[in-house]
């Protein structure tokens, strides 16, 4: 009794050590693929008061100038 024991414990070994290999071996290439993919970005919408403004455009500057009676 104890021999078809040992021998049905390392069958159960076996199974469970070569899913457990298929899974990890799996799981490696899914990464691999996954990280070799572009990134995609998603370019949110733009605010309301924001249309037809172009990208890099000025929108408010303020410069203030010098007052000359302030300098004496």
């Amino acid at each position: 009794m104890s021999d078809i024991l040992v021998i049905a414990y390392l069958v159960g070994f076996a199974m469970i050590a070569g899913a457990t290999f298929a899974f990890m071996w799996k799981m490696t290439t899914a990464s691999l693929e996954a990280l070799n993919q572009p990134i995609k970005r998603k370019v949110p919408a733009p605010h309301p008061e924001m249309e037809g403004v172009k990208y890099g455009e000025e929108l408010l500057v303020f410069k203030q100038e010098e007052d000359e009676k302030e300098l004496d």
